[in-house]
């Protein structure tokens, strides 16, 4: 499969290009920093781009069989307009192209999810995070609305840690613990392996210890 992954030098697109490499899928890593990325791989391609450049991205589509987001805001805690931007030109050019599948990493704190977790995530965590929950939820809403075979990934707070293995999946799944934390490692996992065989399209599952 031929995969193009937006926001693949961050800490948990690295991860997801780490993986759908050692599946023997063809990566096109879209990053404004692709020197993050220190995987070589005959298999990897690289292209630095902005999300905010419609062009850029348009340019980077041609050819693929899927799409994968797990775009980060630019500083923490802040609005970020562009990745905003940057959605709707993924979408669009997903249109124009004629690539439907589409996966995006949101977070469990996101709508209707936040209540599946714990006190932390459900009542503290949302006012450091009101910006960038409210940025997700546009998001999500231009996701839905792309007209793709989308999938929105939930994860609660990431660590760096090695892949667990052990993580539940599902639409209506909840957790007690005050801060539940799940590896990347994980989080990539699960989204190389939904590419491979789509259980959830036009569904929010999100993923807990």
């Amino acid at each position: 499969m031929r995969i193009l992954i937006f926001g693949a030098s961050g800490r948990t697109g690295r991860e997801v290009v780490r993986h759908a490499l050692e599946r023997q899928h063809v990566v096109t890593a879209f990053a404004r920093q692709p020197s993050k990325l220190v995987a070589k791989h005959p298999q990897l391609r690289l292209i630095e781009g902005d999300v905010g450049d419609l062009a850029a991205v348009r340019g980077a589509m041609p050819g693929q069989d899927a799409v994968v987001s797990t775009l980060g805001v630019a500083t923490p805690l802040k609005h970020d307009p562009v990745v905003i931007d940057g959605m709707r030109h993924i979408a669009a050019a997903m249109r124009e192209v004629g690539v439907r599948r589409l996966i995006y990493q949101s977070f469990i704190g996101v709508s209707e999810s936040r209540a599946a977790v714990g006190f932390v995530l459900r009542f503290v965590a949302p006012i450091p995070l009101r910006e960038e929950i409210a940025d997700h939820e546009v998001k999500e809403a231009i996701v839905k609305s792309s007209g793709t075979d989308w999938t929105i990934v939930r994860p609660p707070k990431l660590t760096d840690r090695a892949a667990s293995g052990r993580y539940r999946i599902g639409d209506g799944i909840r957790t007690w613990v005050p801060l539940p934390m799940l590896a990347r490692a994980d989080v990539a996992e699960f989204i190389v392996r939904e590419l491979e065989q789509p259980a959830y399209i036009h569904k929010a599952p999100r993923l807990l210890p």
